[in-house]
């Protein structure tokens, strides 16, 4: 045998290796592509049963959202009424805070007048009663105002 005829036997024996081993991969291949045509066969009646629980979820979705609507219908009276006590003390809050201020300012106006005046102990208790008093008749006018208004 010379050297050509051993050259083509090499050869014969690497396209033969070579043919052995595309032929396993191409078998590994046919078996990959069969599992993934079974699973596409099973996929409509898997996304049957998806659709049909998503159809039944949304149905019992919609049930509770009609029932919790029921419930908050029911609910909202007392929401009102909670809403109505809350302004209702707000104004009440506030209009204290205004009479308070006010007290402050006025006995802070007469403190001033008597060290201004150097009026001492009697005259500043005086002018300090006749403070309170002027001021308990102002806030007996707005209560009286704020009951009439309500």
């Amino acid at each position: 045998m010379d050297l050509v005829g051993i050259g083509v036997l090499i050869m014969g024996i690497g396209v033969l290796i070579g043919a052995i081993f595309l032929a396993r991969t191409l078998n590994n291949l046919s078996s990959v592509l069969n599992g993934v045509d079974k699973t596409v066969e099973r996929l409509p009646d898997q996304l049957d049963d998806v659709m049909k629980e998503t159809g039944q979820l949304l149905n019992n979705s919609n049930d509770t959202l009609a029932d919790v609507n029921k419930k908050i219908e029911a609910l909202s009276p007392l929401f009102y009424i909670v809403g109505d006590i809350g302004e209702s003390s707000r104004k009440l809050t506030s209009s204290l805070v205004d009479v308070t201020m006010a007290m402050k300012k006025d006995t802070n106006e007469g403190k001033d007048t008597t060290r201004r005046q150097d009026l001492g102990g009697l005259y500043g208790a005086i002018a300090l009663g006749y403070y309170f008093k002027e001021k308990r008749k102002a806030l007996k006018e707005i209560n009286n105002k704020d009951e009439i208004s309500a």
